[in-house]
Parts: C-alpha cells; sequence; structure tokens
C-alpha cells in the first residue's frame, strides 16, 4: 500500500495543479458546512436566549390564573402560601386607567400586587423603593412610563392621579405618590402579561378598594430552587383543586378546571422543544447543501479520472497497486473535504456572530461545532471519494496506458 504522506503530497499537487476545479468542487462543502455550524450556533443562542429572558421575569415561579370572576379570594392565596417550598406569594389584579401627570392624561395598566410581587418577578428597582403591605396610595412606574408617557419626565415624590373605571360604570379617582421607578428591560419572546416597562404597580389592597371587588385575577409564587418548581406546582394544584371543588379525576384535564397553573420548568421545556425543532428543520434545509456538495465532488473526481486515465495506468506500470491507486483518490477527496471544512466552519461561526450580534442575542459557539465542522467534511469528502477512487483503482493498466 502507497504511503499516506507520499499519497498526500501527490494528491494535494493534483488539486494545485487544477485550482478552478478544485474550488468549485470545495464550494459545496464550504456552503454546506457553513449553513450546518451557523444554524447549530443559532440554535444554541436562542436556547440561551430565553433562558435568560425567562429567568429576568424571575425564577421558579409560578403562576396561576383564571378569567373567572369571584374565584380567588384570601383562603386560596393563604392555601397557596401554606404549600410546602413556596416561599413567597403575591394576588394581583390588573385594570386600565386614566393616569394624569400635570393636566395630561394616559390610558396606562394599573396592576395591583403585594411586596411579595418585587421577589417573585424580579422587579428591579432603578430610584426609590418598591411597595410594602403597609402602603396604600403609593405606586412604583415602569422605565416608559416615568420618561415617555408625559410630556415632562415623572420622579419619585411626585403625584399622579388614577382614574378607574368599576364594573358598575362608576369611576373613581385617587392621588398616588411615586415611590420608585423600575429599570428598564429590553422586550422578550417570552414576556408575558403586561409590559413591566409600561405598568404602575400599586398595592393591591388600594386597587381593590378602588375597584370595589375582594377577589384576585390571579396568583404569582415563587418556589426555594428550579428543582422543586414543578413538584411545587403540582402540590399548588392539587390543593386548589381540591378547594374549589374540581373532582380528583380531573386534575389532569386542563379544561376541567376554572383556572389555568404553569411554571417556569414548563415554559423552560416548551422553548426549549421550539427552539430544537427549528434548528433541526433549519439543519436539514442545510444538510440539503451538503448533499449537493458531496455529489459536486464525485462528479469531479470522476471527470478527474477520466482525464488522468493514462496517468493511473503509467503509475500501475511503475508497480503501484490497487490499493495504492485507491488511496490517492480517496486522499484527493479528504483534502478537498478538509480544506472546505476549514472555510466552512470558519464562514459558519462568523456568519452565526453576526446575525447573532443584529439580533442581540448572546453569541454561543459550542466548542463541539469545530469537530462538527470538520467531521462532516472529511466524511462527505471521503463518502464521495469512495466510488470514483474505486473506479479509477480497477482500471486496466494497459488499457488506461492507451488511453488518449
Amino acid at each position: 500500500m502507497i504511503d499516506l504522506k507520499h499519497a498526500f503530497v501527490i494528491a494535494f499537487g493534483s488539486i494545485r495543479s487544477a485550482k478552478l476545479r478544485s474550488t468549485l468542487t470545495a464550494l459545496g462543502i464550504i456552503i454546506g458546512v457553513a449553513a450546518v455550524v451557523a444554524n447549530v450556533s443559532l440554535g444554541a443562542s436562542f436556547n440561551q436566549y430565553f433562558t435568560d429572558e425567562l429567568g429576568s421575569l424571575g425564577s421558579n415561579f409560578i403562576i396561576i390564573y383564571s378569567e373567572d370572576v369571584n374565584l380567588f379570594y384570601d383562603n386560596e392565596m393563604e392555601l397557596i402560601r401554606n404549600t410546602p417550598g413556596i416561599e413567597g406569594v403575591s394576588g394581583f389584579n390588573q385594570q386600565t386607567a386614566a393616569v394624569t401627570y400635570r393636566s395630561v392624561t394616559r390610558q396606562i395598566d394599573v396592576q395591583g400586587v403585594s411586596r411579595d410581587a418585587q421577589y417573585i418577578s424580579n422587579l428591579l428597582v432603578e430610584e426609590g423603593s418598591f411597595l410594602t403591605d403597609k402602603d396604600k396610595y403609593v405606586a412604583v412606574l415602569g422605565k416608559d412610563v416615568a420618561e415617555d408617557k408625559f410630556d415632562r419626565d415623572v420622579s419619585i415624590k411626585n403625584y399622579v392621579d388614577i382614574t378607574i373605571k368599576r364594573n358598575d360604570g362608576t369611576s373613581v379617582t385617587r392621588k398616588f405618590r411615586i415611590k420608585g421607578i423600575l429599570e428598564g428591560e429590553d422586550n422578550t419572546f417570552v414576556q408575558g402579561g403586561p409590559d413591566r416597562d409600561a405598568t404602575i404597580y400599586v398595592p393591591i389592597a388600594t386597587l381593590n378598594e378602588m375597584l370595589n371587588v375582594t377577589d384576585y385575577g390571579g396568583f404569582s409564587a415563587r418556589t426555594g430552587n428550579a428543582e422543586s418548581v414543578r413538584e411545587v406546582s403540582e402540590e399548588v394544584d392539587k390543593r386548589l383543586a381540591r378547594s374549589l371543588g374540581v373532582p380528583t379525576r380531573d386534575l389532569d384535564n386542563p379544561d376541567a378546571k376554572p383556572y389555568r397553573i404553569f411554571n417556569q420548568a414548563e415554559i423552560i421545556e416548551q422553548l426549549d422543544q421550539l427552539a430544537n425543532t427549528l434548528t433541526i428543520l433549519i439543519t436539514l434545509v442545510a444538510l440539503v447543501a451538503l448533499i449537493v456538495g458531496s455529489i459536486g465532488i464525485m462528479n469531479i473526481m470522476l471527470v478527474t479520472v477520466t482525464e488522468r486515465t493514462r496517468e493511473i495506468g503509467l503509475l500501475k506500470s511503475l508497480g503501484y497497486t490497487r490499493s495504492g491507486i485507491l488511496s490517492l483518490f480517496i486522499m484527493e477527496s479528504i483534502i478537498i473535504g478538509v480544506i472546505g471544512g476549514i472555510l466552512g466552519t470558519s464562514l459558519g461561526l462568523v456568519g452565526s456572530y453576526m446575525v447573532e450580534v443584529y439580533l442581540n442575542i448572546p453569541p454561543v459557539f459550542p466548542f463541539y461545532l469545530i469537530f462538527l465542522g470538520f467531521f462532516i467534511s472529511v466524511l462527505v469528502g471521503l463518502v464521495a471519494g469512495v466510488y470514483p477512487a474505486n473506479k479509477a483503482a480497477n482500471l486496466d493498466p494497459v488499457e488506461a496506458l492507451r488511453h488518449g
């Protein structure tokens, strides 16, 4: 069998002697590998982005809500609070209100929450402080409300008038002192509920008083750690169902319950499935380019065998064995695959980085991507080169010398 070093020198020389042909052959590999590497990187980046954004909304959280009125009261909140593993719970209600500041009135979402909402939902205060359970007519503003909703910025210790319309058609207005302003946050694909930057937070007891109601629209709660959030969520679900008279047989049927409950673990799982599905679909499309590239290599190598028939006959007459000729042509295919892999992997990493920066998502480049790019390119080169190499190795030396 021919020495691999010698085979490499001869194969590389053949590639250099036909630069245009070799470049066109490698182009399919470059595009295919770049597409695969870029898509895998983007998939990992979106996974990381979803996880980071979900974390910014709070950690280990459980959300319970209902479209029915007169369903959730203090008894349900205490039931949730006393569930093992729960470290904080807040009832909430929400209403769009007419908010007036210095004679300028805007329609703004007002959400009633308790002190624990800051801890549960990771509400970061930039200026001032958050609500306490002893507060009454005070408010915490989202960043956009404080800076963009009115003609002039609203600062802490300023006052705004909030007018709420009740279900009976009457309206009630109260003056609120601004106690805090939240840090601004980027919009997120996974954000649920109100836009924090465009929301005013007030004590839940005060909002309920203005609405003339005693029930809650739902609850937000937080567990001690991420590992227990699913288990604690299931226990909360069981206790609420039992308290609200939902039969045990209907626990696993969401449509049979008058409320909905979900937790952070479930959302992460759904987002992972979405990101993985998209990555797989796009990568399958990219693999088509690899298949086209491999066909290109095979086609060019078959043409090369025809062009070099006389050369193959000469090599055989000089003592090259079938395995030696086979090694020469397979080595040529592998070299083209490796070159395509280097350029394709580099192009894929640069391309994915540019897209990630443009989309403002965290660049993620798993180390295995480099090995993936090289492995795919070498594999494609090897597979595509086997048939042409075998054809060259089986040529009859006498007939080959007569060719041309």
